[in-house]
């Protein structure tokens, strides 16, 4: 009598593909080294920047992203928000060398399931790759007490939690033009008119109480948006 072929519970699952996009290649190499050594994570796809990382995600379709939050073009965080909307889906982590609270909130709202410090990657980031499939959310030790004691007490005093103060597409115009892409490199970028981009960037000065290009870029840098 043949033997029964295994059910296919007992076969092991596929591994999570995983889309890494960070600006810098030793660091992809360095998390791709730590995900390629666990067998149930594989790296499909690496970016080098927050729009090729759409476009990545758009051509393999992974599992999971892992997006760092300060890249040219686009930031993770930006990316993230698109991909949310255009990949509903995919799971989404951010990896960062910022342990800052507004960046977090903002990382939540842009629809990612964690939150993992470069500094600690080597021992946080496959367990937050796991919990993120589980769709259980993922913070670096030692930060969800103090975030959580944070949030309680502005609620508690009636504060605001931190609020945008320009917009998506505003913030798009704003890291561009802290990159130095003149006003038609941005509406080729954006696809939007010159017009726009000038009416965009007018209001940008005006919101922010900011007079020109050099105090937009230190603005841009101050929230995260570009390096120094």
């Amino acid at each position: 009598m043949p033997l029964s072929s295994p059910s296919a519970s007992a076969r092991p699952a596929a591994p999570t593909r995983i889309l890494l996009a960070d600006d810098h290649a030793l660091v992809r190499r360095g998390v791709r080294l730590i995900l390629d050594g666990e067998p149930d994570l594989t790296v499909v796809a690496e970016a080098g920047d927050g729009a090729e990382a759409i476009e990545m995600a758009r051509a393999e379709r992974p599992d999971l992203a892992i997006l760092d939050i300060a890249m040219p073009r686009l930031t993770g965080l930006q990316a993230a928000r698109e991909l949310s909307r255009v990949l509903p889906g995919l799971r989404i982590l951010m990896l960062t060398m910022y342990d800052n609270e507004q960046y977090f909130f903002e990382a939540l709202k842009a629809g990612a399931a964690g939150y993992v410090l470069k500094s600690v990657a080597d021992r946080d980031l496959v367990e937050a790759c796991r919990a993120a499939m589980r769709d259980e959310p993922f913070l670096y030790p030692g930060a969800v007490t103090a975030l959580i004691r944070n949030f309680l007490d502005r609620a508690k005093e009636g504060e605001e939690l931190p609020a945008r103060a320009i917009t998506e597409r505003e913030e798009e115009i704003l890291k561009l033009v802290a990159e130095g892409h003149s006003s038609k490199e941005i509406a080729e970028l954006l696809v939007i008119s010159v017009k726009t981009v000038e009416r965009h960037r007018a209001n940008l000065l005006q919101k922010l109480g900011l007079r020109d290009r050099l105090e937009l870029t230190r603005y841009a840098i101050r929230a995260g948006l570009i390096e120094p």
